[in-house]
């Protein structure tokens, strides 16, 4: 294995025995043929089959394959975050284990960071869902991601994609901010753009997945919406907490506009409460964006 890779791929793998060896030779095969100095760290995330016992098996015909294996099930945020730590690579690209994406174009995202420096992550864009809850899953990552693009002022045409390539150097604040299961992905994707870093979305076709999902649509979707907002919270506060202030306090003058045009000197207890609660949220806001403003990163 070269000393000094330029690219390391972050492999998640949890109870992918049947197909992970297809998946290695898939993203050995296109990073020999592009010329890249390259790692591939298989972390098995304490499968429960043959999983890690199919990767020790064939580590000798990837020699640039390096295996670590967890002694618990951490999620694959936490395999994500792990990995990139441990990353020797300049550029570090997250994938799949499962077959859904194209990993054979890795080299393309490594490239696209290669040739333009003012790119600092490039995420594979899905055209199409193929995932389990397809019926459910599209109208909810639509809503998600319209929130998204909301409170991050930009348009996102893939808030999750789990196939990515980014600088290390600026992903490294951003790390400790990672949730141990699926949102992680949100999560990185929203701090580049929250800190004015260059997104580019590189459309990708997205297959139907081998083996059985580990995504669970009610508790995975509540994770993502509520990983966007902590996220736009922490990076900008105030687009999530001035809006509602303003309303309120809005209403609560026009209220009380009404209240004395309808008995002259007289303000309704709920007109009172209204008005209040949004200078409480206003202030709350500011003292946030202060607190934001302050941390040293």
């Amino acid at each position: 294995m070269d000393a000094t890779p330029y690219v390391t791929i972050v492999l998640p793998c949890y109870n992918e025995q049947d197909h992970v060896i297809d998946e290695v030779e898939r993203i050995c095969r296109a990073m020999d043929d592009s010329g890249y100095t390259y790692e591939l760290v298989a972390v098995d995330d304490c499968s429960t089959d043959e999983t890690l016992a199919r990767l020790k098996e064939a580590a000798p015909r990837f020699p640039n394959m390096r295996i670590r294996a967890f002694h618990r099930n951490g999620g694959s945020g936490t395999v994500r975050r792990i990995g990139t730590q441990e990353a020797r690579g300049e550029i570090v690209v997250w994938t799949d284990a499962d077959m859904t994406y194209p990993n054979e174009r890795i080299p393309e995202l490594v490239q696209i960071l290669e040739k333009d420096a003012t790119i600092d992550q490039v995420v594979g864009a899905r055209t199409t869902e193929e995932g389990s809850h397809k019926f459910l899953r599209v109208p909810a990552k639509w809503f998600i991601r319209k929130v998204a693009e909301r409170l991050a002022g930009q348009k996102i045409p893939d808030l999750n994609s789990g196939l990515r390539a980014f600088r290390k150097s600026v992903a490294r604040p951003y790390l400790r901010l990672l949730p141990p299961g699926f949102s992680c992905v949100t999560t990185i994707t929203l701090s580049f753009l929250s800190n004015q870093h260059d997104v580019y979305y590189l459309p990708i076709e997205y297959s139907k997945r081998a083996g059985t999902s580990k995504f669970s649509f009610v508790s995975d979707a509540y994770r993502y919406i509520l990983q966007v907002l902590r996220m736009v919270m922490y990076f900008n506060p105030l687009k999530v907490l001035m809006p509602p202030a303003i309303w309120l306090v809005g209403i609560g003058i026009a209220k009380g506009i009404y209240d004395n045009v309808k008995t002259p000197f007289y303000l309704a207890n709920n007109t009172i409460i209204i008005f209040v609660t949004g200078l409480l949220i206003g202030s709350l806001a500011l003292l946030a964006d202060l607190i934001v403003r302050s941390r040293s990163e």
